[in-house]
């Protein structure tokens, strides 16, 4: 950033975060619940997908483990004909069911399980990591072959919709997040039969006809159903030609499952211990180590503080240890060196509006092993709306680990040797073999069909109002905003159409939109906040026409503390989350606004959320992506959008210091160590404070409505820091104020906000000092102000702000 348009202003004194200039990684922080919300609104941050990682990786570090034991015992009952009613002998019956498949002595027309023990001792000899895939993909689709006639009490046949194979990869897959592309190269992948055909059948012309379709995967399964004999065939032939051969463009909305390959020691010359003999059903037998590491992942990117490591307990950690194994050892051989990937997520403005000169070169390093499959979980999430969760597996050597990955968090069990145990790695597949497509976790009330060529999803539901609510959720659609990462409310927007709805509401000039995303189910949800919103609008014009009207909405009942409470993780419901999906009519975001035309704006909310403040609303989440406006009688009317972190001053729910909103334009008072302990009240000022940071992110970052290149754009940074970390950045902002490329009104502007702002902050400061009188008691730093009109009134009747609102008229 250029040096021009230092201010000379002096600098607040110091706080208990303004130590050196610096930045860190992100670390978890227990009240924060806006960090993972940047992926969220990472259109308008204008973050690279490969920025993104430090906020997987700080997922990863909070993953909670459970018993492989456990795991299977819930995946099987996922896949019973009763997945309702708790079966606690299913694991010990399929153990046993699948020892004949074990022990070589199940055979069908086309394949033999002794092949199994083949396959296996090609797999355990020496060699570099992608010498592994070829015979694991064998054994793992002659076992399925196998397995497909085994009966147990209890539980349904397999899927042949699904019909699951292990198909190796170690090709790039693409897939485009808004206006970019990002690149993954997953080793082997599980898919349904047909998927992992279609990338060797040859390109015939598919009909992509006018109207709407049903998935074509979903249609050539079915249409397989019908002659079984014939899908049997076609399995095997793939088995015998293509399943180990590199695929071209397999899609992450097929993937049903990744896997990935490390060896704990490259080209190592000692093999792994082969199979037994034979195989009985035993106790599980804790592998070395017993749980994937994860808590050296902040020890590679310094500065940051250490974390002691800790002994995890004998029966279940909430949060993994390190045991000293490096998953992330650089594989040998030309297949493996991968990640060199062109990873970009952007503007989530439109392509015409994109600066062509904004691009990005992004290679990656050799990532950890849990990193990266996070990765991938975040491609499959992506690729499919509203996803309940996902599995994902990791394999070093001989050792399997499952990772669980929804909404709420990632949980891994504990590692299963597959070679030495293999009767639980065959009841693994025996229970995946029997999963709809919906158990893999894509969820079933939204239908993936195709409507002129493009990939749309259809969403019916009965309802109280209307009878049935018909959605089109336009998913391909250029507009369509997505969530990249692991956990939070993972929001997407989605351009939608409704016959239902557009016969109530035929005043929609821009169209609708559902907004889909987990809310917390502890928290007051987002359309109760909406009904208090609109009843204070009737008699407040300044919140009149401000505020989203909310068209339709509905909750889903599938918590994610399901899973939790059957794996009998510690505290299940802790953060668990929900479902949501709410119709609002379409709006125009701040940031395709000139400055005159966003100062108008910009103000319009400040006013209505003004009045919401005082009649108890408190919104907790100002950002450029909540800012948004839309045509009324020829003027611009301002929106304060997204009440999914805001609270009630009446609501016993969450406290009103739990860490809400989005990190770069958090007040500074929150992004301290003591705010981040959830020590600092959220008060009114804190929000006002997000306005000023947003004013300043948009004019600093967008000319005329259209982002700025890298090299002219500053606080790429901000957006992927640590709440700590991006205090710090901001701090250092503020006392040294750098402000290129604008001009003097605009410059004047902004720094006469922070001077009101570090004026406050400085009176607060030395307050502390002052000793207070018998009759006034302890003063409280961080005391509200009596009147948030006051407050306001600081910045309203500034020289600055008079002068520039005169301009932007």
């Amino acid at each position: 950033m250029s040096p021009a348009g230092e201010t000379g202003t002096s600098s607040t004194p110091p706080r208990a975060n303004a130590s050196a200039h610096g930045a860190s990684i992100i670390e978890s922080t227990p009240n924060s619940r806006g960090a993972s919300v940047v992926s969220e609104n990472i259109g308008v941050l204008g973050a690279k997908v490969k920025k993104v990682r430090p906020w997987i990786q700080r997922d990863i570090e909070q993953v909670k483990a459970c018993k492989a034991d456990a795991i299977l015992q819930a995946l099987l009952q996922r896949a019973s004909s009763t997945p309702e009613t708790k079966q606690p002998e299913l694991l010990q019956k399929c153990l046993k069911a699948v020892l004949p498949v074990c022990n070589g002595q199940v055979s069908t027309a086309l394949v033999n399980s002794s092949d199994i023990e083949t396959v296996l001792n090609e797999y355990i000899r020496p060699g570099v990591e992608n010498k592994f895939y070829s015979p694991f993909i064998r054994a793992t689709n002659i076992a399925l072959a196998c397995l497909e006639g085994v009966k147990v009490d209890g539980m349904r046949t397999p899927v042949p919709a699904v019909d699951m194979i292990c198909q190796q990869n170690d090709m790039p897959m693409h897939q485009t997040h808004q206006t970019a592309k990002s690149t993954r190269k997953p080793d082997v992948v599980i898919l349904p039969l047909n998927s992992a055909c279609a990338p060797f059948q040859d390109v015939n012309g598919g009909k992509k006809g006018k109207g709407k379709q049903k998935d074509t995967v979903k249609d050539d399964a079915m249409e397989d159903e019908k002659d079984d004999e014939e899908r049997k065939k076609k399995r095997n032939a793939h088995m015998d030609t293509n399943a180990t051969e590199k695929p071209k463009n397999i899609p992450w909305k097929d993937v049903l499952a990744c896997i990935e390959f490390k060896r704990k020691t490259p080209g190592r010359t000692k093999g792994i211990n082969p199979p037994p003999p034979s195989y009985t059903v035993t106790d599980y037998v804790p592998t070395k180590p017993e749980y994937l590491p994860v808590d050296h992942l902040k020890a590679k990117d310094p500065p940051t503080s250490q974390t002691p490591a800790k002994q995890p307990p004998s029966d279940m950690t909430s949060a993994v240890p390190s045991s000293g194994l490096t998953a992330c050892q650089p594989s040998e051989g030309a297949s493996s060196s991968k990640r060199k990937a062109t990873d970009t997520l952007e503007s989530a403005a439109k392509k015409s509006k994109r600066n062509p000169d904004d691009t990005d070169d992004d290679t990656d390093a050799e990532l950890d092993v849990t990193v990266q499959t996070g990765l991938y979980a975040a491609e499959m999430f992506a690729s499919n709306l509203a996803v309940n969760y996902l599995l994902n597996l990791i394999i070093i050597d001989d050792i399997m680990w499952i990772w669980y990955y929804d909404r709420q968090g990632i949980i891994q069990c504990s590692g299963i040797n597959f070679i030495q145990d293999l009767p639980r790695f065959m009841v693994l597949l025996y229970a995946l073999q029997r999963f709809e497509l919906h158990d893999w976790g894509q969820n079933k009330d939204f239908l993936p069909i195709q409507v002129e060529g493009q990939r749309c999803h259809e969403f019916k539901i009965k309802d109280k109002e209307f009878g049935e609510v018909d959605l089109l959720l336009h998913t391909s659609h250029d507009e369509r905003v997505t969530h990249y990462g692991l956990q939070g409310r993972a929001t997407n927007v989605v351009p939608v159409t409704s016959e239902a709805l557009a016969k109530k509401y035929d005043d929609l000039p821009d169209g609708m939109v559902a907004k889909i995303f987990w809310g917390e189910a502890s928290r007051i949800s987002e359309p109760d906040i909406l009904d208090k919103v609109k009843e204070i609008a009737k008699v407040h014009e300044t919140v009149q026409g401000h505020i989203p009207q909310l068209l339709w909405h509905h909750t889903f009942t599938n918590p994610t503390s399901t899973i939790r409470e059957a794996l009998g993780i510690p505290e299940p419901t802790k953060g668990s989350r929900v479902l949501y999906i709410l119709v609002f009519p379409k709006l125009k975001p701040v940031t395709e606004l000139r400055i005159n035309e966003l100062f108008d704006v910009w103000y319009q909310c400040i006013l209505c959320h003004l009045t919401l403040w005082k009649e108890g609303v408190y919104h907790r989440d100002v950002s450029p992506g909540n800012l948004m406006w839309y045509w009324k009688d020829g003027k611009r009317q301002g929106v304060l959008n997204d009440y999914d972190l805001s609270s009630l001053a009446d609501d016993s729910g969450p406290r009103g210091n739990e860490r809400t909103g989005t990190v770069p334009f958090m007040a500074l008072d929150l992004l301290t160590e003591e705010g981040q302990r959830g020590e600092v009240k959220h008060l009114y000022r804190h929000d006002l404070e997000s306005f000023v940071w947003c004013f300043t992110w948009i004019s600093l970052r967008y000319e005329n409505g259209v982002l700025l290149p890298r090299r002219l754009r500053p606080f790429d940074d901000w957006a992927t820091l640590d709440a700590v970390a991006c205090g710090k950045e901001k701090y250092f902002f503020q006392g040294h104020m750098k402000l290129p490329h604008i001009d003097s009104s605009l410059r004047k502007f902004l720094v006469g906000c922070f001077l009101v702002l570090k004026r406050d902050a400085d009176n607060r400061y030395y307050l502390r000092f002052e000793e207070p009188s018998d009759s006034e008691g302890e003063q409280q730093f961080n005391a509200e102000e009596s009147d948030p009109d006051t407050f306001l009134s600081k910045f309203t009747r500034s020289k600055s702000w008079l002068a520039f609102s005169r301009l932007s008229k």
